[in-house]
């Protein structure tokens, strides 16, 4: 692990390249360019409050819409980077080819380019704080360190997910059903005290779920994730990452047969 670490050390002004290229890309010929970063989200958002508020009458959380928000911008980061992430080395197969060019970055890249959308919005969810009269907390500083966590986490998924689409396409298709099904499992729609306690475990052991209940602790309850909480998201990162990894030293050398 310390050995890909150099090498993604060693790649960062291609990775600041690439990462640089697709937020142009992304936004080429929009007239409102970076406020889709803002737009998109809030329009999400706004359909889920108003269904969730106003049809259904859920009532258990103050402030819904901004509970919602909390969850929901870490959620269509994740989404959008697994999304991204697992053609990317297929996509690029004009440049995996090549010799020496590092196909485990692709992942990465997708990470990053939408961890700024993710970034680009949060000013947006604090105004929204703002405005509900919602109080600010010191534990705010403690937000880095969950956004790095689910940065790795989703990085080590993309890039095993990555490497197995060079072989087995069906791959990408499989990725947005069981993203559906994991949105679910996650208390982005509910807080988490609406879960039977006896279901309660499909949350405990949800890492995508601890992430979205630690971002509403640190957020809006003005409380840390609990050391245990942390441990195990630290855990299920490494996991990933270091899964991530194996796939991709196992396949990579033939990927450009492939491609």
């Amino acid at each position: 692990m310390q050995t890909f670490a150099t090498e993604i050390y060693n790649y960062k002004s291609l990775i600041f390249a690439l990462t640089k290229r697709h937020l142009a890309q992304r936004y080429r010929g929009s007239l409102l360019g970076f406020l889709w970063s803002f737009i998109n989200p809030l329009c999400l958002m706004l359909v889920y409050a108003l269904v969730f508020k106003y049809y259904i009458r859920f009532s258990a959380v103050d402030h819904y819409a901004i509970f919602l928000f909390t969850g929901l911008l870490p959620w269509l980061w994740f989404v959008s980077s697994l999304t991204e992430g697992v053609g990317s080395i297929v996509a690029s197969g004009h440049l995996v080819t090549k010799a020496m060019f590092p196909a485990h970055v692709l992942p990465l890249v997708a990470v990053l380019t939408n961890l700024v959308n993710f970034i680009l919005s949060l000013p947006l969810l604090f105004v929204f704080m703002a405005f509900y009269g919602v109080d600010f907390y010191p534990t705010l500083f403690a937000l880095p360190a969950l956004i790095a966590l689910q940065a790795v986490f989703t990085y080590g998924l993309g890039l095993a997910l990555a490497s197995l689409n060079v072989y087995y396409r069906d791959v990408q298709h499989i990725l947005g059903n069981v993203l559906n099904f994991l949105f679910f499992l996650c208390p982005i729609l509910y807080p988490v005290d609406v879960v039977p306690e006896r279901l309660r475990f499909t949350l405990d052991f949800n890492p995508l779920a601890v992430f979205t209940t630690g971002y509403h602790k640190i957020i809006l309850d003005g409380a840390l994730p609990s050391l245990l909480s942390w441990a195990f998201l630290l855990f299920s990162s490494l996991c990933a990452l270091v899964l991530g990894i194996a796939i991709y030293n196992k396949n990579h050398e033939t990927f450009a047969e492939l491609l």
